[in-house]
């Protein structure tokens, strides 16, 4: 009989800028391996209301258009009302809005099953401090 599984990892990120995009696939692959999952979910899920996850593909170009898209919706240094209470974030929290806060994969005999182009990513709109990440892995056992 094969045992129904859960396994928790954090990531912590401190990243260098305010905004920034961080492939986190191999990270999230390694915890799949270690979890001794065969077949279930991952749940990537950022524990901050200024960052979130996407998948997409790696590629330098359109990850520069993610970003000039983003900005284009939600731009940084407008007068946000939310910026009356003190903060000066608001463009971060509608960015996370847009990208969202978390993702789903399938885990199949043991491994991500992602397409062939598809990565993870962090998307980080408020950095420059120490922020988290959870990753759930649930699903039958080896």
């Amino acid at each position: 009989m094969q045992a129904m599984l859960a396994q928790t990892k954090y990531l912590w990120f401190n990243t260098s800028k305010r905004q920034e995009f961080i492939r986190i696939t191999d990270e999230v692959a390694s915890f799949v391996d270690t979890s001794k999952i065969v077949e279930g979910l991952v749940l990537i899920s950022a524990m901050h209301i200024t960052a979130g996850v996407y998948v997409n593909d790696n590629e330098n170009g359109l990850i520069a258009d993610i970003q000039e898209w983003l900005e284009k919706l939600a731009p940084a240094n407008i007068n946000y009302k939310h910026h009356q209470t003190g903060e000066d974030n608001g463009d971060a929290h509608l960015k996370r809005m847009l990208i969202n806060h978390q993702v789903t994969v399938p885990i199949t005999n043991g491994k991500l099953d992602l397409g062939p182009w598809e990565q993870i990513f962090y998307a980080e709109f408020d950095g420059q401090r120490k922020k988290r990440l959870i990753l759930k892995a649930i699903g039958i056992g080896r």
